[in-house]
C-alpha cells in the first residue's frame, strides 16, 4: 500500500540523528546551529526587505494603498455581517407549522421565535450599513421601501436609514466643489453655511449665496469617497447575495444588487440631475392646476449641483402643516396626481418619492394659478425611469382590472407584466390588500380589508419563494414602479395618522379613484392611438370607432367623480361628528 504512495511513505520514516555526546552528534550539533542561524538570517533579511519595501511602496501610493485597505475592511464588514446573519437563520429560524397542527399558544411562541430572529438580524444589518456609509445606506432604503415583500421587523429597522446618514466634513466638501468647479468656496459664495441642511446617503446640501448674483442658493455635494467605493461596493454585495442564495436557495434578491449596479452610476452624476429636473418642468409646465415647484437648476457636475433654495419642510410633517393652515388630505391628493400623470401620462418617472424628497412651501391663498395655499416641491433628481407606452398600457389594464376584481382579466395582464402565473400574489404585492379583497371587487369599497403579511404567511408557507420568483421575474422597470407604489403608500400613511379610521380609509379609497382616472386616460390614449393607425375600409369607421372610445371613457370617469363627491361628503360629515364628539367631552 505504501509502495505504491512513496511520498507517504518518506514522510511516515523516522529520522534517525546521532546519539547525544558522541562525536558526530557534536559536529552535526554545530553543522546544523549554523545552517540554523544562517536560515534564520535569511529570513530575517528577507522580512526586513519585505517590510521596507511595503512601506516605501505605501507612502510613495499613499492613495492606492489607503483604497485597498479600506476596501478590504469595507468588504470584512459586510461579509462578516453576511455570516452572522446567515447563520442566525439556519440556527435558530423556525419553520412555521400548518395551520392547526399546533396549539395557539405554541404559534404564538414560534411567531414571537421568527419576529425576534427577524429583528436581531436587521439591527445587525443596519449598524453594519451604517458603519460602511455611502452605497450601503443606499441599500437599506431600499429595504424600507419594500413593505409588502419583507418581513415588517425588517423594514421599520431600515426605516432610520432614511435620515440617519454621517455628514462629510466642511474641508472635505470644499475640496471636492475646488476639484469640480476649478473655485474655491469663497471664490463661489458670499455665504456658505457650515451646517448642512439635509444629509443623504451620497450627498449633502447646503445653503449658500452665490458672489456674483446675491442669489440664495442650495449646493448639492457628492461626499468625497462615495464615487471611489462605490464599483467594489456593489461588487461585495452582489457577492452577499450570491452567499445568501447558495445558503438557501429560497433568496433570489439579486436583482436588487443589479438594480443598484444600473442605477448607481446615473445617481452619482450630478448632471443627470439637471436635466431630469429641467424635464419634469417642461412635462407640467401645461399642468397649471397642480401644485408642483422643481427648484430651477443653475449649474452642474458630476459631483456639484447647484440650484434655487426653495423654502419649506418634509410633506410628512404635520405640526408644520397644522401651523400654515395646510389640509393634509389636499397635499396628498396632489402627491397621487403628480405620480399618476407621470406614470400613465407623461412616462417619466422619479423613482424616490421619500418623505425627504418631497417638500411643502407655503403660500398666500388665491396667490398662485392651482388656487391651494401650498406648493409641492419636488427633490432629488436623480432616480428616474422613462416607462415605455406598451408598459404603461398594459400596467394601466392591470390596475383596471383589480379595480374592477374581473379575475380572468387580471390573470391575462399580470401574466404579460410579471411573466409569472402568480396572478394573486403579484396582485397583493401591486395593491397592498389581501387577495379576497381583489376578488370580492371591495378594493375599491368601504368593505376593504388591509394586507397582513403575516397573516398570509401563515396560510402559505412557501411565500417567501413566491414573493422573490415573481419579483426576480418582472421586468427592471416594473421594479422601480412598484418601489415608487410603496414610498407612496408610505406617504400617504404618515399624512392622515391623526386622522379618524373613517378618514383614513376615505383617503384610500380617494387613492385608487385616482388611479382608476388615470388608467383610463392611459387605456382610452392607446385605443385611441391603435384605431388610428388600424387601416379602415370606410373612413366614417374609424371616426365611429374614436367617437365610441371617448364615450365610453367620458361615462366611466363622471361615474368615478360622483363616487368620489360622496366621499367627500362622507368625510366631511365624519369630521362634524369628530369635532361634535370632543366639544361634548370638554
Amino acid at each position: 500500500m505504501l509502495g505504491s504512495r512513496p511520498f507517504v511513505a518518506r514522510a511516515l520514516q523516522v529520522r534517525q540523528l546521532p546519539w547525544p555526546g558522541s562525536r558526530s552528534h557534536q559536529f552535526y550539533s554545530t553543522t546544523a546551529s549554523r545552517g540554523l542561524r544562517s536560515r534564520r538570517w535569511q529570513r530575517s533579511a528577507f522580512g526586513a526587505a519585505l517590510t521596507v519595501g511595503a512601506c516605501g511602496y505605501t507612502v510613495y501610493n499613499y492613495d492606492t494603498a489607503y483604497l485597498v485597505a479600506a476596501s478590504v475592511y469595507r468588504s470584512s464588514v459586510a461579509a462578516n455581517v453576511t455570516c452572522q446573519v446567515a447563520w442566525d437563520y439556519y440556527r435558530n429560524f423556525p419553520e412555521l407549522p400548518a395551520e392547526g397542527s399546533v396549539s395557539e399558544d405554541e404559534r404564538r411562541a414560534i411567531q414571537d421565535q421568527r419576529s425576534k430572529v427577524h429583528v436581531r438580524a436587521a439591527e445587525k444589518v443596519k449598524r453594519a450599513l451604517m458603519k460602511n456609509g455611502g452605497v450601503y445606506i443606499k441599500l437599506g432604503q431600499h429595504i424600507s421601501a419594500m413593505q409588502y415583500v419583507l418581513p415588517m421587523e425588517w423594514c421599520q429597522t431600515m426605516q432610520a436609514l432614511q435620515d440617519r446618514n454621517t455628514a462629510s466634513s466642511l474641508d472635505e466638501i470644499g475640496q471636492v466643489i475646488a476639484l469640480d468647479t476649478g473655485k474655491t468656496v469663497d471664490e463661489l459664495f458670499s455665504v456658505f453655511d457650515a451646517e448642512p441642511i439635509g444629509v443623504a446617503s451620497l450627498a449633502q446640501v447646503h445653503r449658500a449665496v452665490l458672489r456674483e448674483t446675491g442669489e440664495e442658493v442650495a449646493v448639492k455635494v457628492q461626499h468625497p469617497m462615495v464615487r471611489t467605493y462605490s464599483d467594489i461596493d456593489i461588487a461585495t454585495v452582489s457577492v452577499m447575495f450570491e452567499f445568501i442564495h447558495s445558503v438557501f436557495p429560497d433568496f433570489k434578491f439579486m436583482w436588487l444588487s443589479a438594480e443598484m449596479k444600473g442605477s448607481l452610476p446615473r445617481e452619482l452624476d450630478f448632471c443627470n440631475d439637471k436635466i431630469n429636473a429641467e424635464q419634469v418642468q417642461w412635462n407640467f409646465a401645461q399642468h397649471a392646476d397642480i401644485p408642483l415647484t422643481v427648484p430651477r437648476m443653475i449649474q452642474a457636475t458630476e459631483r456639484v449641483l447647484i440650484m434655487e433654495y426653495v423654502n419649506g419642510r418634509r410633506c410628512d410633517d404635520l405640526a408644520y402643516l397644522r401651523q400654515h393652515n395646510i389640509d393634509p388630505s389636499q397635499v396628498s391628493r396632489e402627491i397621487g396626481r403628480v405620480f399618476a400623470e407621470m406614470t400613465y401620462v407623461q412616462g417619466f418617472l422619479h423613482c424616490d418619492p421619500h418623505p425627504g424628497n418631497l417638500f411643502v412651501r407655503p403660500r398666500a391663498q388665491g396667490s398662485a394659478s392651482h388656487g391651494y395655499n401650498f406648493d409641492l416641491v419636488l427633490l432629488d433628481h436623480g432616480l428616474y425611469r422613462q416607462l415605455p407606452s406598451q408598459f404603461r398600457y398594459e400596467y394601466a389594464e392591470m390596475w383596471y382590472a383589480l379595480m374592477r376584481g374581473d379575475q380572468a382579466q387580471i390573470k391575462h395582464w399580470s401574466r404579460k407584466l410579471s411573466g409569472t402565473d402568480l396572478y394573486q400574489l403579484f396582485s397583493v404585492i401591486l395593491t397592498g390588500h389581501n387577495w379576497s379583497t381583489i376578488e370580492t371587487k371591495s378594493l375599491g369599497s368601504t368593505s376593504a380589508a388591509e394586507f397582513n403579511l403575516d397573516a398570509l404567511t401563515q396560510q402559505q408557507p412557501d411565500l417567501f419563494q413566491n414573493i422573490t420568483e415573481v419579483l426576480a421575474s418582472v421586468p427592471p422597470v416594473l421594479l422601480l414602479v412598484l418601489k415608487t407604489n410603496d414610498l407612496l403608500r408610505m406617504v400617504d400613511q404618515r399624512l392622515f395618522a391623526d386622522q379618524p379610521p373613517a378618514v383614513q380609509h376615505h383617503a384610500q379609497l380617494r387613492t385608487w379613484l385616482r388611479i382608476s382616472h388615470y388608467c383610463l386616460i392611459a387605456i382610452r390614449d392607446a385605443r385611441a392611438a391603435e384605431i388610428s393607425h388600424r387601416p379602415a375600409a370606410v373612413p366614417l369607421a374609424r371616426v365611429y370607432r374614436l367617437v365610441l372610445n371617448r364615450l365610453g371613457f367620458w361615462f366611466s370617469d363622471t361615474a368615478l367623480s360622483v363616487y368620489k363627491a360622496l366621499l367627500v361628503v362622507q368625510d366631511m360629515f365624519v369630521r362634524w361628528q369628530a369635532l361634535f364628539r370632543r366639544s361634548t367631552i370638554a
